[in-house]
């Protein structure tokens, strides 16, 4: 079995889960980070509020673990209304949706993780609901099919996903707010941090310790979490329960996380492209043959961080390590020479015309 990858920002465990709903921030007060758009949110509940309306529907899109669960959460909190979390994956049939839909109350807030993975059939469903806050269920088949339409409370969507663009150009435009997510600052990482700390009871911490979780936390604030509570834990194990700039890195040196928040398996793809590659560029099929993973596994896991770190160049021609990348493993950086001329033209001797050609008949 894969060791379990420390600075993964997908959910791992149910107990994490818990441990992450009591964090969670329950008003837009709390909510840190994303500055723009938490101005665009706040209009937009204010308006619903003087309304005594449902807000529009949210698009969020943007790298996991960035506060879109959270998000739909507050907007609920804040509207003073339930929120119900789903996945698209969970929604196989149609009659999941319809399950889910009359069951909400107005104003509440349905929020679809993963919603790429809606299947079409499932889709289809969620157009009328989505404009017209109604659904037509066809009974039966044949010639004694009949459709029911079933009218809803008005609800407030709000989609979740990291790849929109396999979201389809109908659902996504019926979204009246699209947002993207982008990774967080060390600064709003460490206020994260911080109230973190209040809540789980993490007394004797110093500034700077915290501080370099927020740097090794690779922008995301699930990693950071995830990070402070293994901290914690090898603080009380191995020390005195105190948490200084030496205990987190013993325990993140434990966790093979190195300063800037890579693990051993992103060490390891810089390394192999770096070495067995020379540096690139290279396919990433090839690449994950080389280190025994999969494909779609360094595209969608290990390249994000990489590429936005400045250490991988994503070319046309395929990946190459950068001078970054490469001295960040101790390893060679190699500049590509000039490809040569696959004619083998030399730019001093011209080019042969049609009338040099022999053998070519001239009228």
């Amino acid at each position: 079995m894969a060791k379990e990858r420390i600075v993964s920002a997908t959910e791992q465990t149910a107990d994490e889960e818990v441990v992450a709903s009591s964090i969670r921030p329950r008003s837009m007060a709390e909510y840190v980070g994303q500055s723009a758009l938490k101005e665009r949110i706040g209009i937009a509940l204010e308006a619903a509020r003087r309304r005594k309306q449902s807000m529009e529907h949210i698009l969020l899109y943007g790298p996991p673990g960035l506060g879109k669960t959270t998000l739909a959460h507050v907007i609920a909190h804040e509207l003073g209304s339930h929120a119900s979390v789903t996945s698209g994956p969970a929604l196989t049939k149609a009659g999941d949706l319809v399950g889910t839909l009359t069951r909400m109350q107005d104003r509440d807030v349905l929020f679809i993780d993963e919603i790429h993975r809606l299947p079409v059939a499932v889709e289809e469903y969620i157009y009328p609901a989505m404009e017209d806050f109604r659904i037509d269920f066809t009974v039966d088949s044949g010639m004694h099919a009949k459709v029911v339409t079933i009218n809803l409370k008005a609800f407030t969507l709000i989609g979740a996903t990291t790849r929109p663009g396999l979201l389809t150009a109908a659902l996504r435009t019926r979204f009246g707010i699209s947002h993207h997510l982008g990774f967080y600052g060390e600064t709003d990482l460490l206020a994260i941090l911080q109230r973190a700390c209040g809540i789980l009871e993490i007394g004797r911490v110093g500034q700077s310790a915290l501080a370099m979780i927020a740097t090794r936390s690779r922008g995301t604030p699930r990693v950071a979490l995830r990070l402070l509570r293994r901290v914690r834990d090898f603080a009380i194990v191995r020390g005195d329960g105190s948490i200084s700039n030496a205990t987190v890195d013993d325990a993140l040196k434990l966790e093979s996380v190195d300063a800037l928040g890579l693990d051993a398996l992103d060490r390891n793809y810089l390394r192999t492209l770096a070495t067995v590659y020379e540096g690139g560029p290279v396919g990433v099929e090839a690449l994950a043959a080389s280190m025994g993973e999969d494909g779609g596994t360094l595209e969608d896991v290990v390249e994000p961080f990489l590429l936005q770190s400045g250490f991988v160049a994503r070319t046309r021609q395929g990946r190459c390590v950068t001078r970054a990348g490469a001295e960040h493993i101790g390893a060679a950086f190699r500049t590509k020479a000039p490809r040569e001329n696959p004619l083998d033209i030399s730019v001093d001797t011209p080019l042969e015309t049609d009338d040099e050609k022999p053998g070519l008949f001239r009228g």
